[in-house]
């Protein structure tokens, strides 16, 4: 697995350096056909730096919690419309996830805008993407929008119990401020599917707690 990691992370200078051996050798010792080989494998490399990036190593970073490193890896991918399509998309969700971190939601909207217009690779991860970008948008007051986003996430899927729980909840939370009979009914039914999802994140189950404590005394 290291010596995986350690060929992304090098395969382009590899790759220029067996081109130039391969040169080297193909004028001086021998012909083509010999050599070929290297041109093959250092075309290869090259090619995989430029159409596949530094994902793994990016996702990786990530997973350790290795946010700086992570980020500069990102910044590292100059040509990011070289990079194979469903690849693309997932290294501008990458960016808008590390811009949201940082707190900059106008430069994380922009980048997840563009991961979801390419087309997420999974279906799973296109509801993940979908959630983000509602909230997102609540983040800025756009409770309309925030809405449409998070109803998509829930009809494309989420993977696990944590982000439905958290996407039921800004449901809940949603209908209670639109104060008319029919959305504080659907404001409980959105708490109740939350709740019995059991999540065991601090900040879901806290938010539980928090609206439980006048949930049951709306109408509805």
């Amino acid at each position: 697995m290291k010596f995986y990691n350690r060929l992304i992370q090098y395969r382009l200078y590899i790759g220029i350096i067996l081109l130039i051996g391969g040169l080297a050798l193909n004028l001086t010792v021998s012909g083509f056909w010999p050599v070929f080989p290297l041109y093959l494998i250092g075309v290869i490399l090259i090619a995989g730096h430029f159409f596949f990036g530094p994902l793994r190593l990016i996702q990786v970073h990530m997973e350790e919690g290795n946010m700086e490193e992570a980020e500069r890896i990102v910044n590292s991918i100059q040509f990011p419309n070289l990079l194979y399509k469903p690849i693309r998309s997932v290294y501008y969700t990458l960016k808008g996830n590390l811009a949201m971190m940082k707190q900059d939601f106008d430069t994380a909207e922009k980048n997840m805008k563009k991961g979801l217009d390419l087309g997420m690779p999974m279906k799973e991860a296109e509801g993940a993407s979908l959630l983000q970008m509602g909230m997102l948008a609540l983040q800025k007051n756009d409770f309309k929008q925030g809405e449409s986003y998070i109803r998509q996430a829930l009809r494309k899927g989420l993977h696990d119990k944590e982000s439905q729980a958290a996407a039921y909840l800004q449901m809940c939370s949603i209908m209670m401020n639109k104060r008319d009979m029919n959305s504080y009914r659907a404001a409980k039914d959105f708490f109740r599917k939350a709740k019995a999802l059991k999540p065991t994140t601090p900040q879901i189950v806290d938010q539980i707690k928090q609206i439980e404590k006048y949930i049951s005394r709306i109408p509805g």
